[in-house]
């Protein structure tokens, strides 16, 4: 967006607000839509750009045959019967299933027919909705509800598109792309998500817009991934709204080079009903966006009003307790540049960390501010300090002109190659995308910490698999996990044997990551 229209944008969504309650109009209960303020001729040319990126990805898979199903009919049958360039259309009705797709070039499209959408209904007793592993994967336009872990997860798929989705109450994860490259997330609505409804983890060049994320612990997170671009997105109502995150303990070490621009991230003051001992628990109610320890981040053009904590909140990893240890990740957020946003009306009931941090920088008052920086780098920059009530950037230079203009997206012009993926890698993939993050090596998350399974299970990987097929819950103090039978056979060996294996100073080595 254009600096020159910013200001036109945000006087639009300003009377938007005064006119009623936006959060609250913006999705019936009967059926989602997105309301956006108008955008500027740039920025809309600028989305133009970036969905003829999509759409050339797209014209260079090959080309198939269309499977049909209906209401009462099987989506697995119908992707085991598919061939890569298919595509599996989903007419409305309700489907009780899990669905696997680890095929490449398949397109999973839903067919909405006066309101009525093809729904995903876990019932509450489902793990998750959509997995895929292959590469050029298109999801859209399904509902779906009720899973009690996630919605649409992804492990080392390339070159996918999910978009035009409607992901309520899927338990940890709405969106959840792992170990991807060159993805679009587009036009989808979560809620009820109770840790990130959008979650981009291990990836690289992905685009993230035009999303609608309410009522979530968090409603985009971008963790251990690098080249991302978030905007033009409505983040409202969640805990937290905009996330950029380094996790240690994973095989990337690293989150840079994040855009976070031309997004509304408006009153995120939801409490935090995250699973006790996650680290998305530690994220305080009223934030607007949340850096920690990610490197070159800019955050550009958005409105970021009414967050009652703060508006933005940067910070090392001390921000969040029972993090696993790990040296080879750097805990600093470094080159963070704020460029022209909108701020109102944020920090209007900060927690007392945050007062206490602004006393020590000689800000005494009760309100909170709407920029916190407790480890500024002297590299970091912002744009007309003066604009904002800020604690913490007192060494930030001024940013030069010029902003994020000259990335449209990190998208790439042509398909990423599939990655070779063994049984040993799909082990760690598993561990990382589904174990680690209730289970940290040596403190204690939501489960019991791998060292403690280690010891129950020493040259057991079988008494791993029999127990994560049909688990029994044995200890008052942990939440009772999930069944993993949804995994192969083959996958919760290779995952068991991993998690036997793996220590504080295991190699990455071999590990399916994306290259820097």
């Amino acid at each position: 967006m254009k600096r020159s229209t910013q200001w036109v944008v945000a006087g639009i969504a300003l009377a938007i607000f005064a006119a009623g309650n936006m959060a609250g109009r913006m999705v019936p209960k009967s059926q989602p839509t997105i309301v956006q303020a108008e955008r500027s001729v740039a920025a809309t040319t600028e989305l133009k750009t970036v969905a003829q990126q999509v759409e050339k990805l797209l014209s260079a898979r090959p080309s198939g045959k269309m499977i049909e199903v209906h209401e009462g009919g099987s989506i697995q049958d119908a992707i085991n019967n598919a061939s890569p360039g298919d595509t599996v259309r989903l007419f409305p009705g309700t489907y009780n299933e899990t669905v696997y797709i680890d095929k490449d070039n398949i397109t999973l499209s839903g067919v909405i027919e006066s309101g009525e959408w093809p729904t995903l209904d876990g019932e509450g007793e489902r793990n998750d909705a959509i997995l895929y592993s292959g590469n050029g994967i298109v999801i859209e336009n399904m509902k779906i509800t009720r899973y009690k872990g996630n919605g649409i997860m992804g492990q080392a798929g390339n070159n996918f598109v999910i978009r035009n989705n409607w992901v309520v109450d899927t338990g940890v994860y709405g969106i959840f792309p792992q170990y991807g490259r060159n993805g679009f997330i587009d036009q989808n609505i979560l809620s009820g998500i109770k840790d990130a409804a959008i979650y981009v983890g291990m990836c690289d060049n992905i685009h993230v817009s035009s999303n609608e994320v309410y009522g979530n612990v968090a409603g985009i997170e971008i963790e251990n991934s690098r080249h991302a671009v978030v905007e033009g997105n409505y983040a409202h109502d969640n805990t937290g709204g905009i996330l950029a995150f380094i996790t240690p303990g994973l095989p990337i070490k690293t989150t840079n080079d994040v855009i976070i621009r031309d997004n509304f991230i408006v009153n995120n003051n939801t409490e935090n009903f995250g699973e006790p001992g996650s680290i998305v628990a530690n994220v305080p109610a009223g934030t607007g966006i949340i850096i920690m320890a990610a490197d070159d981040v800019m955050i550009e053009g958005n409105v970021i009003t009414g967050n009652k904590n703060a508006g933005i909140i940067i910070s090392d990893m001390t921000f969040a307790e029972n993090l696993p240890s790990d040296p080879e990740s750097d805990p600093n957020p470094e080159r963070i540049r704020i460029y022209d946003n909108f701020m109102a009306d944020n920090g209007a009931e900060p927690i007392a960390e945050v007062l206490a941090f602004a006393a020590t920088q000689l800000v005494f008052d009760s309100r909170g501010a709407d920029i916190i920086d407790t480890k500024a780098d002297p590299n970091s920059c912002i744009h007309d300090l003066a604009r904002y009530r800020t604690a913490g950037l007192s060494d930030y230079g001024v940013c030069a002109p010029g902003g994020t203009a000259e990335v449209v997206s990190y998208l790439l012009d042509t398909p990423v190659e599939p990655r070779e993926i063994t049984m040993s890698d799909k082990g760690k993939l598993a561990y990382y995308a589904i174990c680690a993050g209730c289970h940290a090596y040596d403190i204690r998350l939501i489960g019991p910490k791998v060292t403690e399974i280690q010891l129950s299970y020493k040259d057991n990987p079988q008494g791993i698999v029999d127990y994560i097929t049909q688990p029994v819950k044995r200890r008052p103090d942990y939440a009772e996990m999930p069944p993993q039978d949804y995994l192969d056979e083959e996958v919760r060996q290779a995952v068991a044997r991993f998690m036997l294996e793996v220590n504080r100073h295991s190699s990455v080595a071999g590990a399916p990551v994306s290259p820097e």
